[in-house]
């Protein structure tokens, strides 16, 4: 019996993964194989461990790099002094078309869309988009997959909490997720969302924000509103419909949505867009057109910065739905994950005391 015990004693106190090497990875199989997708992670996602009582999965930037957000992940932990009962999870969302995406994709590796702008509502990871080599298997069939995972009590029988986050590309994945998600309210364990600086969001109906819904401070540097906003309300109907019928379209709006966002009815996505806790992160520095982002007729309809259109949708979704959404500026902070994700205002909200 004593190398029985020593042996599980071993497994239930084994140190955290903390390198971001192959050495931190496994794959998660889809609907049975042979489809897989690549996922870094702190701890075995199929070993007993009874210490972990939290799980953060990080979804990272339209650089596809898991690998530095799982760094900026391990950074976080360490200083929320969490790494030991923490389960993080950083999912790769790879994609190789040939030309400007090059990842290089392992045996049965799932090939992910990577499209730019509104054309990409329903093709990108970024919003739900299915693989490029079949349409059944969607990047939010992955999220379900891996949020199962870390719910299975018999691997993980203390997990009392989970949190998925991502920040600028994975921010835009967050947000979408949060509405569309068929698995939150079935798992048994409390789960919030946290969006870091997304370039864009999903409006529920038909309002956009004029200048009075966000701070001055987040419009562009020398940046002047129109005349007639000055004295508009924070809300109204987007005045330029006509000339940019995307902006209500996924996945800026519930409209012509496919896939895996299209499986529940509008007000079903209300619903769950009321009910889901989130919060948006903010860098205060984050008012500059660079690192991606979304130029695009839809995406300016939000606002004129990712600061601005962050603080617009969380005042919209907050006063007018009701939902339990929560948003932080963090200071000294613009375009940057590890910025983010470190900063003494995230910590509590990445890692919540379950």
């Amino acid at each position: 019996m004593r190398p029985l015990i020593c042996l599980f004693t071993s497994i239930a106190w084994a140190a955290p993964c903390t390198t971001a090497t192959s050495s931190c990875t496994e794959f998660i199989t889809l609907f049975g194989g042979p489809a897989r997708s690549l996922v870094f992670r702190t701890y075995p996602l199929e070993t007993r461990n009874e210490n972990i009582t939290r799980g953060l999965i990080v979804v990272h930037g339209a650089g596809r790099d898991a690998n530095n957000y799982f760094r900026s992940a391990l950074a976080a932990a360490f200083l929320a002094g969490a790494l030991e009962n923490t389960l993080v999870i950083a999912p790769r969302f790879a994609s190789n078309d040939g030309s400007v995406c090059r990842d290089t994709l392992a045996s049965n590796e799932v090939n992910w869309g990577f499209n730019e702008g509104h054309e990409a509502g329903n093709k990108s990871w970024r919003y739900g988009g299915p693989a490029t080599t079949d349409n059944g298997v969607t990047s939010y069939d992955l999220a379900d997959e891996i949020l199962r995972k870390v719910a299975h009590k018999a691997v993980f029988p203390n997990l009392r909490a989970i949190v998925v986050a991502g920040h600028s590309g994975g921010g835009q994945f967050v947000t979408r997720y949060l509405i569309a998600n068929q698995v939150h309210d079935t798992l048994g364990v409390p789960i919030t969302y946290v969006a870091a600086n997304a370039t864009s969001y999903v409006y529920p109906d038909a309002l956009r924000p004029t200048a009075s819904a966000y701070s001055a401070a987040a419009a562009l540097p020398g940046y002047m509103p129109a005349t007639d906003e000055a004295t508009a309300g924070p809300f109204r109907p987007f005045g330029d419909a006509k000339n940019c019928p995307a902006y209500n379209q996924w996945p800026y709006g519930f409209q012509d949505r496919v896939g895996y966002s299209a499986r529940v009815t509008e007000d079903q996505l209300k619903r769950q867009l009321v009910a889901r806790p989130m919060t948006y992160l903010l860098g205060d520095l984050d008012i500059l057109p660079l690192a991606g982002f979304d130029p695009s007729c839809p995406a300016m309809a939000q606002g004129p910065t990712r600061l601005a259109r962050g603080q617009a949708l969380s005042k919209y979704v907050s006063e007018k739905y009701g939902a339990p959404h929560k948003m932080i500026v963090v200071p000294l902070c613009g375009h940057n994950a590890r910025c983010m994700f470190t900063a003494d205002p995230a910590l509590p909200v990445l890692f919540p005391n379950p």
